[in-house]
């Protein structure tokens, strides 16, 4: 599940059509399993992509910082740490959701009606 978060995948059924540019369609469209299983679901996608984003700077930072030493070139680090700030998590951001998704399902797998729901109303 987690391999097919981290490649925009549907975590059930590994589906990748899922994203339109950074927008995400509300269910699957192979499945039907519906992404936002609780109000508030993607909380955790937003401290995945934090956590990310500072990691990355953390080690951009101290790599850059132990490669220009004793002269640290200051500019250039800002402006590559402020274009990570940036960009990162704008890049990130379907992978991290997906990534919640699938860690969400590991500790509450998914019952049968989740999927049978869709694919009643699908036929309806």
């Amino acid at each position: 599940m987690m391999g097919r978060g981290f490649t925009r995948g549907c975590p059930i059924c590994g589906q990748r059509r899922i994203f339109k540019i950074i927008a995400m369609l509300d269910d699957c469209p192979r499945c039907g399993f519906h992404f936002e299983r609780i109000e508030g679901h993607w909380v955790g996608a937003v401290g995945i992509n934090t956590i990310v984003t500072f990691a990355t700077m953390g080690v951009f930072a101290a790599g850059g910082l132990i490669a220009t030493y004793p002269d640290f070139a200051v500019v250039p680090l800002m402006v590559i740490g402020v274009a990570i700030a940036t960009f990162l998590p704008i890049l990130f951001h379907p992978s991290s959701r997906m990534v919640w998704t699938a860690i969400d399902l590991a500790m509450r797998p998914v019952q049968p009606d989740e999927l049978q729901q869709k694919r009643t109303t699908e036929h309806d």
